[in-house]
């Protein structure tokens, strides 16, 4: 079975294009994106040819200058947005400050920002400082999954959430949520870090207002890639953000004490461009948009699916608790297991060549990328996680060092 479908696998041609060392079974692209031989190329360009040869030159001669929105469009592409309202800067966190503050300032009259219990840590820290910069003003309203949309009101100023959750991998309904907001009067904020790349997001028929998400996921960017900003059209002539720096200026290079904010979408940009890692990005996302969507969609959800039905095939009597959606088209592209020596399970794990990761307190992630994995890496991924729960060989010492260090 496996065989046939890594036989008859059209997305087949994608896995030399990303370098894998041998005899690894990469299942954590949900949070560091492999290397690409174009990225490699394209590094080698920018540092060699553009950087060592143009030298300043370069943001002319070599489209740096360019690079925030031309990336930006790319992965607006991938997201579902139209040109112009996609750029690339900064990181997740940062973006998410700067737009939620954004459309926080733009609802006059209404002072909550409802979000999700056990959300993305950072996501909650960000919106901590921003309450703690804004003060009374701004009232963050954390609530559980289930309740978050019944806590949408008429002082619901803006609504944060991730469409993809970073452990469960559960995806919220994007356009119904939105369609709930704006009933209430509220803008809302999507965090794509663990859908962009991974699954529609459809940004523009849903109606979304902000959106922030990352590059060295499933864009296979590179650690530490920048991330990306989303905002709709209709609201740029309006939007303010509190990061006002030059390179979100209306003329930059007039250098003019008086900050004037660009017209477009360029008025989220603040600092100058990191070249290195915009160019890194760009040749992961170009690689992803030559892959066809569909079949990117289809082979993720059954790669998930192969996974989860060798796991209860061949580990059903170790302690294993599914902790994503039961059905592998309700997650993103990765699912979660939990177990009492989960830490200790996935260090064994990783030794032996099978790279997932692990959230505390028990959790083990394993991430599905359609471009580069195989069917007979799912299988192989299982067999050596049905041998360890076997042979319990991670009680040995080592492991359960490690397991006490977090």
């Amino acid at each position: 079975m496996v065989t046939d479908l890594d036989a008859s696998d059209p997305l087949a041609q994608f896995q030399q294009r990303f370098l894998i060392p041998d005899g690894i079974v990469y299942m954590n692209g949900n949070s560091l994106g492999p290397l690409t031989r174009d990225a490699q190329l394209r590094m080698d360009k920018v540092v060699n040819d553009e950087w060592g040869r143009e030298l300043i030159r370069g943001w002319n001669s070599a489209g740096w200058y360019e690079l925030p929105w031309r990336v930006g469009d790319k992965i607006g592409q991938l997201a579902g947005a139209a040109p112009g309202e996609t750029v690339v800067c900064d990181s997740t966190s940062v973006n998410l400050f700067k737009v939620v503050a954004a459309a926080f300032l733009m609802q006059e009259g209404r002072n909550t920002i409802v979000t999700e219990a056990g959300n993305f840590p950072t996501d909650l820290y960000m919106l901590d400082g921003l309450k703690r910069f804004v003060g009374d003003e701004c009232n963050i309203d954390i609530h559980a999954r289930a309740d978050v949309v019944s806590s949408i009101n008429s002082k619901t100023a803006v609504v944060v959430l991730t469409h993809v959750h970073y452990v469960s991998a559960a995806i919220f309904p994007m356009a119904e949520i939105t369609a709930r907001a704006h009933e209430a009067g509220a803008l809302v904020v999507w965090d794509l870090s663990h859908s962009i790349g991974a699954i529609q997001a459809d940004l523009n028929d849903s109606e979304v207002d902000f959106a922030v998400g990352c590059g060295y996921k499933h864009l296979n960017g590179g650690p530490g890639a920048p991330g990306f900003i989303y905002a709709a059209k209709r609201h740029h002539a309006t939007m303010q953000q509190p990061l006002s720096g030059w390179f979100g200026h209306a003329r930059p290079f007039e250098f003019s004490d008086e900050f004037i904010p660009a017209e477009n979408i360029r008025r989220m940009l603040s600092g100058t461009t990191g070249v290195l890692g915009a160019s890194a990005l760009e040749a992961g996302v170009d690689v992803m948009l030559e892959a066809d969507a569909a079949a990117m969609q289809e082979k993720r959800v059954r790669l998930s699916g192969l996974f989860q039905e060798l796991v209860t095939e061949l580990c059903v009597d170790f302690d294993l608790q599914l902790a994503s959606p039961e059905d592998a088209a309700d997650r993103g592209a990765h699912i979660s297991y939990r177990h009492e020596h989960g830490y200790a399970i996935m260090q064994n794990l990783i030794a032996r060549g099978v790279i997932g990761d692990f959230r505390a307190p028990d959790y083990m992630r394993f991430g599905f990328s359609p471009l580069f994995m195989r069917y007979a890496d799912i299988r192989a991924a299982v067999e050596v996680l049905q041998d360890i729960l076997t042979t319990k060989s991670y009680e040995k010492a080592e492991y359960q060092a490690l397991n006490a260090v977090t």
